[in-house]
């Protein structure tokens, strides 16, 4: 009953930090209320939606309990009223803003990845550890990634620090925890916790994968 209750609180939680930071990376876009609502709703909801179309759960589970994407609505609401209220002060702080959006898209990371996994064990795929991690890794990272192509960027996970690894890493504990063991919950909590430590580290510190750079003036 408990690890439920947590998965469940996870899916929440995940749900909100993803809304909040999709809401920030759109205002910092230039974008109106309404490219708000639907950047911070796409973030919070989009990874899931691939990954139940994948599945084959058709409707997806956003459309079944609709209270979930109302709750990304009216997050992304909240956030521009905030930043509309000190806008002048939002401009200026804008560094400030940059920490927290890491700091709430990295907890929606750690939490999708564990959800999503999650729901491809409980689906019948528990013994396809590729299927499963896939799953958890593309919950964590899908909905950013549809944000940053609607806000015309490059996606953040192809270009930056070390992003989807940390995603990978939670999965991979979650799903150890998860079908090798009966610390369900003690799984839960290591998974979040090692993604959440392995983004804010990755982002302080500036860890990147290597990549090959050309002089464009050449």
């Amino acid at each position: 009953m408990l690890s439920e209750l947590l998965i469940y609180g996870m899916e929440w939680i995940g749900t909100v930090a993803f809304a909040v930071s999709g809401a920030l990376v759109a205002i910092g876009s230039g974008l109106d209320l309404f490219g708000v609502i639907i950047v911070g709703s796409i973030t919070a909801v989009g990874g899931g939606i691939m990954r139940d179309l994948l599945l084959g759960h058709t409707p997806p589970r956003v459309f079944e309990s609709p209270e979930t994407l109302l709750v990304a609505m009216l997050t992304g609401v909240m956030v521009f009223v905030v930043a509309w209220v000190n806008a002048r002060r939002f401009q200026d702080l804008q560094k400030k803003v940059e920490s927290i959006n890491v700091v709430f898209d990295a907890i929606g990371l750690a939490a999708f990845s564990v959800t999503g996994a999650e729901v491809a064990v409980e689906a019948g795929f528990g013994d396809n550890f590729l299927l499963t991690l896939l799953m958890g890794v593309m919950t964590g990272v899908g909905g950013g990634v549809l944000r940053d192509v609607l806000v015309n960027e490059k996606p953040y996970i192809l270009t930056r620090h070390i992003y989807a690894v940390a995603s990978i890493l939670g999965s991979i504990v979650y799903y150890l925890f998860r079908t090798a063991t009966p610390y369900r919950v003690l799984g839960t909590f290591l998974s979040v916790g090692a993604t959440i430590l392995v983004r804010l580290l990755a982002a302080h510190y500036h860890w990147s994968l290597p990549k090959i750079t050309f002089d464009k003036e050449r």
